[in-house]
């Protein structure tokens, strides 16, 4: 049982108001941890903290001094690698398989990426000609934003957060950390590794807690933010924006999805069901860009059908230390009772169910975890809820197509706009397909294969802005134009 206390300018304390909420494990039920809850009181001090060190060595550090430390922050990720395994598996649930091979890598990547992207990028200059003939030089200063508000998701704790804390730390800003209820481990232990390599105390805070009328609440409305980044459900930024709105800051959200995967007859097949597989069913479906609408031309509609069956049915779900587990439970009893609600609705409004759609038989322990099955449906019309709205579990509704301007006009027709995959073998096709897909990022052949210096962030109510690459650069600084008369 672990006391999962705040970091606050260097140092791990608990809630002055001593209320604690319960660490359950997802594949078990079981309570594993006592987390502080947050108020006013420790976001005041966190975010104090966090600008009290931008004026102090942080803020005078010299840049490549800074990103020597985040280097060591990496490297001190990767050194206690274990330890960040089975804090992020416990947390989720998903096997360690899937955890060691993309949430603790990836995680500790960020750190190295963005500090070595921040030493390279140029600004901008330009000489301006004057009524006098001597001219003026205008160029162009990066600083940073300043105290940076950073709320992060359950579904990939490690990685989404690191995502928005590492550009953030390298373009010289300090944070204050609210992670998911869910899912406290990992940024609690993020701590000692910022104190191991050297980051000065208020770089880096975390305060635990919930949304409204609690951490999450106080932080994103506390007038010394300068900034919030948000991973999450669209309902939940929309009431973020809301409650920030009487302060004017930046905001970088990346939100909901309910992303179509297309699959047309002159695809390679076993690539597009094996990159199908991982798109629906990876990390029990928790993922943001992951596809709940598969489109598939019809002459390859029932053996495609058919194979993506049969994977299904061949995933094994179990124990996250478990070398045979290819899927774990979902994040909770709560989101469990949600996405079964969908099961249920996906059979009233006429669906057929060609594998899954309950829960599945655990024995021992596992009996009470928050397990579904994967599920697969078919014969729903496009305007079916659980083909317009984001269910986030393991589940598809595979449809057949007849066209490419029919694909486009269904992938096209929700609110969403995050995430897309095309299946083609046709370069011709997969460019102009993916140019009229309303989506932030398009995968032709592949799904979540991430270059960090693209651009990304959805549409429509998939978010705001885009990070990765300069573009992080520009959210987490600002931009000063200097204007030298000669």
């Amino acid at each position: 049982m672990q006391e999962i206390k705040h970091f606050i300018n260097g140092e791990f304390v608990g809630s002055q108001s001593g209320k604690t909420f319960a660490n359950l494990n997802p594949a078990t039920n079981q309570h594993i941890g006592t987390v502080h809850e947050g108020g006013q009181i420790e976001v005041e001090q966190a975010v104090a903290a966090a600008r009290a060190a931008l004026k102090g060595p942080w803020g005078t550090m010299p840049l490549a001094e800074r990103m020597a430390i985040l280097h060591k922050v990496a490297d001190g990720i990767n050194a206690r690698f274990d330890e960040f395994l089975e804090a992020e598996c416990l947390d989720t649930g998903k096997p360690k398989s899937l955890a060691a091979h993309i949430d603790i890598p990836r995680g500790a990547a960020n750190f190295k990426v963005f500090a070595d992207l921040f030493k390279n990028v140029p600004t901008e200059s330009f000489m301006l000609d004057t009524p006098d003939g001597k001219g003026a030089l205008n160029y162009a200063v990066r600083k940073p934003k300043g105290v940076i508000a950073v709320i992060s998701p359950w579904n990939l704790p490690l990685l989404l957060m690191t995502w928005k804390v590492g550009p953030a730390l390298a373009c010289g800003n300090t944070v204050v950390v609210k992670p998911s209820e869910e899912t406290p481990r990992t940024t609690t232990l993020l701590g000692e590794v910022m104190n191991a390599a050297g980051v000065p105390k208020g770089v880096y805070n975390v305060v635990h807690g919930f949304g409204p009328n609690s951490a999450g609440e106080f932080l994103t409305t506390h007038p010394d933010v300068d900034g919030i980044t948000f991973t999450g459900e669209t309902r939940t930024g929309a009431a973020i924006i809301k409650a920030s709105s009487a302060h004017i800051r930046h905001v970088s959200f990346e939100l909901g999805g309910k992303n179509p995967g297309i699959v047309f007859a002159d695809c390679d097949l076993d690539k597009a069901i094996e990159g199908t597989m991982r798109s629906v069913f990876a990390n029990c479906g928790q993922v943001c860009l992951g596809t709940e609408r598969v489109y598939v031309e019809r002459p390859i509609f029932d053996e495609f059908v058919k194979r993506l069956k049969a994977g299904a049915e061949a995933l094994q779900m179990g124990a996250w230390d478990d070398a045979c587990t290819s899927m774990g439970p979902l994040i909770s009893q709560e989101h469990k009772q949600k996405v079964l609600s969908y099961y249920q609705k996906a059979v009233e409004e006429g669906a057929t169910v060609i594998t899954g759609g309950g829960v599945p038989m655990m024995s021992g322990a596992l009996a009470e975890g928050a397990w579904v099955q994967p599920t697969i449906w078919i014969g729903l019309p496009e305007t079916a809820s659980v083909v317009q709205e984001e269910i986030f579990g393991p589940c598809c509704h595979v449809q057949p197509f007849d066209s490419e301007e029919q694909v486009i006009e269904w992938a096209n027709a929700t609110r969403y706009g995050l995430a897309a995959a095309v299946w083609t073998e046709n370069s011709s096709r997969a460019h102009r397909v993916a140019g009229q897909l309303d989506a932030g990022i398009v995968w032709v052949n592949s799904w979540f294969l991430r270059d960090l210096r693209t651009p990304f962030g959805g549409m429509k109510h998939s978010g705001i802005g885009r990070e990765g690459g300069v573009h992080s650069l520009e959210f987490y600084t600002e931009l000063k134009n200097v204007c030298v008369k000669l």
